[in-house]
């Protein structure tokens, strides 16, 4: 495909599900380099993995550039992959992407044929002679994605690494080294870096989960490298667990944002006869707040559910909310993701329900959680953050 032409096809991609704004898009200048970098090196009829696309860019520009012979792509959040989805039929319909060539398994989670959509580990990765991937944010999630494609991927595999060169560091080398024999950072363009990497060092047993102890709550805490603080426990968490004695005894309690569920486990210890759910957009969340749970024998008292936005629960179904919301989309600091999340406290409430939010002391969320749940009341205040407690309001 011309240059021109993937151009095209990236300037009709959106975000969609997830939050759109004037100054976000749904590709980057990494999206173009790596697909540009891997039409040198990926041959015709290759099996391609995809890891980290954030809303189809790579996904949708390996099918329309690369003419390979099957396409599996990972995406750890669900608003990801369904914007992969929605992009899909988009430039399908608007002809800007091909029929998938032939041998292309049909069959992916969307309808269409082209690509399938698969959990990180044996049945992504089998097979693999390419993988594209952009960097992830930690060097634990890098970690984990480099050992697994150095284990269960084709024994010639490259995979092709890229990222913004801000984001990157001498420690993504580092990382990948331990598991290919060759890492080669390529020259940078348009400020962003491809690295590849060859000669898979796999086979040894993978180290993820990693779970640790934490003693201050007496409780083992799993963490996938892609969660947020890992193991450890973040301070905004801690500063609304001192808030816990004072939160309503519920039927049905939710962890709103859970990443490694320790709200939720610490909720379900102090109320034993509650619900309690622990949701994420993130499948290496979701699969950490799982291990949390088993880790502390919490598994029968708790349900993990990867879901956006509370929109498998239905409507007034929740007495009480926990909600430690994220203040950045990708790179940036951004309120929608909260907000969003504020919205969606507010329609599973039940009249009565209790939303206890903390977040940054910076974020203008008193008025949303005023006005999409109830009347809010600051319950404490410290150098870093602001714990409140909102009342769902009697009007459904």
């Amino acid at each position: 495909m011309a240059s021109n032409s993937l151009g095209d096809l990236f300037a009709a991609l959106r975000r969609r599900p997830d939050v759109e704004a004037p100054n976000l898009q749904a590709w980057d200048a990494t999206d173009r380099l790596l697909l540009e970098a891997a039409g040198g090196l990926v041959a015709s009829g290759s099996a391609v993995a995809v890891i980290g696309d954030r809303y189809g860019a790579l996904t949708l520009g390996a099918i329309a550039a690369l003419n390979p012979g099957s396409v599996r792509v990972h995406q750890d959040l669900i608003t990801g992959e369904r914007a992969l989805q929605l992009n899909a039929a988009g430039l399908r319909s608007a002809s800007l992407l091909p029929a998938a060539p032939a041998g292309m398994p049909a069959g992916s989670t969307d309808g269409e044929p082209g690509f399938t959509q698969l959990p990180l580990g044996p049945e992504l990765l089998a097979g693999a002679q390419a993988v594209l991937l952009q960097l992830p944010k930690t060097l634990a999630e890098l970690d984990e994605i480099a050992a697994a494609v150095a284990r269960y991927a084709a024994p010639d595999v490259t995979l092709l690494a890229g990222g913004r060169v801000k984001h990157m560091s001498l420690g993504m080398n580092a990382v990948l080294e331990r598991h290919f024999s060759s890492v080669q950072p390529q020259l940078a363009r348009q400020k962003s870096r491809v690295i590849l990497a060859c000669g898979p060092q796999g086979g040894g047993k993978g180290n993820y989960p990693v779970v640790e102890h934490l003693a201050e709550l007496d409780l083992d805490v799993a963490a996938h490298g892609a969660v947020f603080a890992g193991t450890k426990l973040d301070i905004g968490t801690r500063f609304l667990l001192t808030f816990l004695p004072a939160m309503k005894a519920a039927r049905h309690a939710v962890d709103l944002g859970c990443g490694t569920g320790i709200l939720a486990a610490m909720y379900a210890r102090q109320h034993p006869g509650a619900a309690v759910t622990a949701t994420d957009q993130s499948a290496a969340a979701v699969a950490s707040a799982q291990a949390t749970a088993q880790a502390n024998g919490l598994e029968g008292r708790i349900t993990v559910l990867q879901d956006d936005a509370l929109s498998s629960l239905a409507a007034g179904s929740v007495d009480l909310v926990l909600l430690n919301p994220p203040f950045h989309v990708g790179a940036g600091v951004h309120a929608g993701a909260g907000l969003k999340m504020i919205e969606a406290a507010g329609r599973v409430l039940a009249p009565g329900g209790e939303l206890w939010t903390v977040f940054n002391r910076h974020l203008p969320y008193l008025p949303a959680l005023e006005r999409h749940v109830g009347p809010t009341a600051v319950k404490g205040r410290n150098p870093k953050f602001t714990v409140t407690l909102s009342t769902r309001r009697g009007d459904g």
